[in-house]
């Protein structure tokens, strides 16, 4: 049985893997590979593989704000939920916001994405905002850890 790697992507290959799960979590946000290669100048991203297959990926947005607040995303694609690999990625972005020295810690959920949701509320994450995207009707949700 293959374990979970999780690395940071390098190279075109890896930024495919990232957007590939990032555009069918989020459908409503599709972003091209130009897209993510711009995050990644800006923020940690990172994906998990189990073998071959990418099954997660993860953002770590850097402190913003005179509150210093960092956003951390793991997504991990519907047939791998439940294993522990949201886990995973979550501390790993949890541990990456304290390197930068987050003041608060936030995540984004979209609104549709229950799983996602009800992970957020099970690690402590409070409803703060929902806000709309121009052009769509499913609204994200910011979390934050009190």
């Amino acid at each position: 049985m293959p374990q979970l790697r999780i690395e940071q992507p390098h190279g075109d290959a890896a930024l495919e893997d990232w957007q590939r799960v990032h555009n069918e979590i989020i459908p409503t946000a599709v972003l091209s590979l130009d897209d993510v290669r711009e995050r990644a100048g800006r923020n940690h991203l990172e994906v998990a593989y189990l073998g071959d297959a990418a099954v997660g990926c993860a953002t770590v947005r850097p402190p913003e704000g005179e509150e210093a607040v960092v956003t951390v995303i793991a997504r991990v694609l519907p047939g791998y939920r439940g294993r522990g690999f949201g886990a995973e990625l979550y501390a790993r972005g949890l541990a990456k916001a304290r390197e930068m020295a987050a003041g608060v810690v936030e995540t984004v959920v979209l609104a549709s994405n229950e799983d996602g949701l009800r992970f957020a509320v099970r690690h402590g994450f409070v409803e703060v905002e929902r806000y709309v995207l121009p052009g769509d009707t499913i609204p994200f949700v910011t979390l934050r850890l009190p």
